[in-house]
């Protein structure tokens, strides 16, 4: 059967829900003020932050650099909220459980809250995978470079599948394209590109391409037949009939699950821009936020006295002296994850540096701004690679080492790892809002073109509880499972389950996107950073 064939049927079979109702001036009225209240908060508090810490500079050329580097970082998570829209409000548009524009203002303002409840964790996360030396260099040429490739390269395929209505993976996206700038950057320094992957996170990308469209198809099609068997109510299982919406609780159940997406992504996606609006912020202004300023005076003693307990341990540990250039010892092994025996006393040396700075400043707002991005980099380094160390099956250390240690990293995180509230703000809104723009097609997609009949009110809250409760279990676990593949798939799943059929063009086209999402990604990022590299650098 044709797309079009498909599409004729469905009005026969159910009520389609009316997708083209046009927003009032007053819902653009408070768009568009919301737009500007976010952008001019944002440009307020960094105006703030940065004269604050005494670091402005009369070269204006990087603070022109710091403007495009946020807009296109908040632009990223703008096309992030529309372009995955689909995977909260399509099952409730479709099933008529609510009105589309109030479904899409629903589910804008729960990942706005989603964004600012969440921990920051997955923000620092991302930005491990970056390149270690490019990450100490953030602030130069390639610095910027890396920046601009990997959002531009990201925010390209997004809004390319977003045109064609294929709901393809904003995270997998990403990773792609800081994969492309890795191993870019390892053949433009003479590496084997293989050098600059983390070959670990691919594998596990891979993996979840693989395994989220058939955690997906399986367990909704399963939970499909599940519910015939318990709910023997037929008016859940045949489409609606005009705009009639389900019964209270299933309507009920559509939009907790409708919610519960939306939040969960807004608290695990928005990261993904917070993060690395840190590390430009990091980069262009490392006097303001280098450093966690706001940390107490008497913070510092416990400072000190964990870097000297785990100063000690680690000297304890060392097998051999410290090399002459510890820093060197120390990047490389975050950069290829291969330990040496000579890690342990260069970390050992490091973190008493640290605490020396530390210690004869009294803390870390009194650290001169001409060492802030020397203390940064030391902290950055000493952290990562005690990361590395706890996750070392070869290496060993004695109960109270692994204490010590571990306190240790949680003190450099804490000066370090920081999210100022107004970052959350901006990108609470760049999200919120583009979760309002632009929702059309990839519902579209979702809602008749996966399956040859309209959606029933089952396969609607059968799709949306496995997408729900997988986007949760992901962010317990830390697995990089893709909502969007487990929803897509969730809904052909039922479709099989229910006997519906499904429209092989749009599946043969989902896959194909799904697929090519990756070395795409990874092919646009790595180009435009080489691009970038020649004109910042030369």
């Amino acid at each position: 059967m044709s797309l079009s064939a498909a599409d004729a049927i469905l009005p026969s079979l159910g009520g389609k829900p009316n997708l083209d109702h046009k927003a009032n001036l007053l819902t653009v009225a408070i768009f568009v003020g919301l737009l500007i209240t976010g952008l001019g908060f944002a440009g307020y508090s960094l105006a703030i932050d940065i004269s604050g810490s005494g670091a402005v500079s009369d070269n204006l050329f990087p603070y022109f650099l710091l403007v495009v580097a946020l807009l296109i970082a908040l632009g990223f998570e703008f096309v992030n909220g529309f372009h995955d829209t689909a995977n909260a409000v399509a099952t409730v548009i479709y099933t008529h459980s609510m009105k589309p524009n109030l479904a899409v203002m629903w589910s804008g303002a729960f990942n706005f809250l989603g964004v600012l409840v969440s921990s920051g964790a997955v923000a620092f996360g991302i930005i491990s995978l970056l390149p270690v030396e490019l990450i100490l260099q953030v602030g130069s040429g390639s610095g910027f470079a890396m920046v601009f490739a990997l959002l531009i390269a990201a925010i390209l395929w997004n809004v390319g599948t977003w045109l064609l209505g294929l709901p393809a993976s904003s995270s997998h996206t990403m990773i792609g394209s800081i994969i492309g700038v890795g191993v870019a950057n390892a053949l433009m320094h003479g590496r084997d590109g293989t050098s600059g992957v983390d070959w670990t996170q691919v594998s596990k990308v891979g993996y979840s391409l693989l395994l989220s469209p058939m955690v997906g198809f399986g367990v909704a099609a399963l939970l499909l037949l599940v519910l015939k068997l318990v709910v023997k109510n037929k008016a859940l299982y045949e489409a609606p009939k005009g705009n009639e919406p389900p019964p209270w609780w299933i309507r009920s159940l559509l939009i907790l699950t409708c919610t519960g997406v939306s939040f969960a992504h807004g608290s695990n996606d928005g990261q993904k821009g917070m993060g690395l609006i840190m590390l430009i912020l990091i980069g262009t202004a490392p006097i303001a936020y280098s450093l966690n300023r706001a940390m107490p005076v008497e913070h510092s003693a416990t400072f000190l006295a964990v870097s000297q307990a785990a100063k000690a341990s680690l000297e304890k540990a060392a097998k051999v002296a410290a090399p002459e250039d510890v820093r060197k010892s120390v990047t490389e092994y975050i950069r290829t994850k291969s330990y040496q025996p000579e890690v342990i006393p260069a970390l050992a040396y490091l973190v008493g540096d640290i605490a020396v700075q530390v210690k004869q400043h009294g803390s870390l707002a009194n650290v001169p701004a001409n060492l802030v991005p020397n203390v940064r980099s030391d902290m950055y380094l000493a952290s990562e690679s005690l990361q590395l160390m706890g996750k070392d099956s070869n290496l060993s250390f004695d109960e109270d080492s692994k204490g010590n240690l571990k306190a240790l990293k949680k003190e450099l995180d804490n000066a370090t790892k920081f999210i100022p509230l107004w970052v959350k703000i901006a990108v609470a809104i760049a999200l919120g809002l583009g979760t309002m723009v632009g929702w059309k097609r990839i519902v579209v997609t979702v809602g008749e073109k996966i399956g040859k009949t309209h959606l029933t009110y089952a396969q609607g809250a059968s799709a949306e509880l496995v997408a729900m409760t997988t986007i949760g279990a992901a962010d317990i676990f830390g697995l990089p499972v893709s909502t969007t593949h487990v929803l897509s798939s969730g809904v052909a799943g039922t479709m099989v389950a229910n006997k519906s059929g499904l429209q092989l063009a749009t599946i043969k086209n989902l896959v194909m996107a799904w697929v090519l999402t990756l070395p795409v990604a990874m092919l646009l990022s790595g180009s435009l950073f080489w691009l970038f590299t020649m004109v910042f650098v030369g």
